[in-house]
């Protein structure tokens, strides 16, 4: 097994951010933007719309772009090279950013379940991870 190529990680990995920032930009300010807009209003919270608060989601997304592309690099040698090994680390990627954390909010009682939302960021991590993926090379 060789190391992991870091910079073709790098490099699949900000194209990975790239569809995932797309992708949330739709969801979050298109498609369920006034859910959304309704369970901060009952949380008593403004929506963060700042550019601070944006330029973290920013970083978050291509944060994702990157582990599941590094994720991908670290499993490709047990399940091979190609689109197949790429899913199964964007659904990895997706259950540790996005299925948990549903879980831990729907428990609390923060937000109410938006199956939409929720399949959208399964759909756009396993898009983007594929997608990041096709560009490593070991």
């Amino acid at each position: 097994m060789g190391k992991i190529n870091l910079g073709r990680v790098i490099l699949g990995g900000i194209v990975a951010g790239i569809i995932i920032n797309i992708s949330q930009f739709v969801l979050h300010n298109m498609v369920i933007k006034d859910a959304e807009m309704e369970a901060m209003k009952r949380l008593n919270l403004p929506m963060p719309e700042s550019s601070r608060e944006i330029a973290v989601w920013v970083i978050w997304a291509f944060a994702w772009g990157i582990a599941a592309v590094w994720l991908y690099a670290a499993i490709r040698p047990r399940f091979g090279p190609g689109p197949g090994t790429a899913v199964k680390a964007g659904l990895a990627a997706w259950f540790f950013s996005c299925l948990l954390a549903t879980v831990a909010m729907l428990n609390m009682g923060v937000f109410p379940f938006m199956a939409v939302g929720f399949l959208w960021e399964l759909a756009h991590s396993l898009i983007a991870t594929v997608a990041g993926a096709a560009l490593y090379r070991e």
